[in-house]
């Protein structure tokens, strides 16, 4: 755990519960000034964002309710712009703009980036910033991935506050048809070499009778 995260989350009440529950001193030195910050990317952060075909989003209304929700689209449409900073294209979808009305209030947003087939999972906290696109087109044009078909409305970039790499415990392995594919191409290919053996078999006591 990073401090720049600790201090965000460590509010006076999550470390009073700490404190109840014992766990305030293991906690407490990533609260102190030698504590690594963990507000800039590194290699592998940036690699693994540039890995991901989605992730979840909370914000937060006028009113002090969150809002979560999952933003997909092509893998990498989450770009990293440099090691604080963070953005991609808000395409049109439902039309609710809850999230967009959320930011426009509240800038402050929260992401979970998952790796389901290898247990990882990294938390980022940060302030959104919304580009219009008649603002500025070259940006948008920049988070766009070629040949995904989408109407994209606007940029979101994100300047990051903290982020931390969770415990990977109890986090279900999962995998996509695409993930799943190389695993199970072998168990096709052995099928139909069965196949093939099966008919030839077959072929072969055709004639012997």
């Amino acid at each position: 755990m990073a401090r720049a995260f600790a201090e965000i989350s460590f509010t006076p009440a999550v470390l009073n519960i700490q404190k109840q529950q014992g766990s305030a001193h293991s906690y407490a030195k990533f609260l102190t000034p030698e504590a690594e910050r963990g507000d800039h990317l590194t290699e592998a952060e940036k690699a693994f964002i540039a890995a991901r075909d989605g992730f979840y989003q909370a914000t937060i209304s006028e009113t002090g309710w969150p809002y979560v929700q999952f933003r997909g689209g092509p893998k990498g449409f989450l770009k990293t712009i440099n090691d604080r900073t963070i953005a991609y294209a808000d395409f049109r979808g439902n039309r609710q703009y809850v999230s967009t009305g959320n930011l426009t209030g509240i800038d402050k947003i929260s992401l979970i980036l998952m790796d389901y087939p290898n247990q990882r999972r990294l938390k980022i906290w940060g302030r959104a910033k919304l580009i219009e696109k008649e603002e500025d087109a070259e940006l948008l044009s920049s988070l766009m991935i070629d040949g995904y078909r989408a109407m994209p409305e606007r940029a979101v970039v994100i300047t990051i506050e903290a982020f931390d790499w969770n415990c990977p415990r109890h986090i279900p392995q999962r995998l996509t048809l695409e993930e799943l594919q190389p695993h199970i191409l072998p168990l096709q290919k052995q099928i139909i070499l069965l196949d093939e053996e099966n008919k030839a078999l077959k072929s072969q006591l055709g004639s012997a009778l």
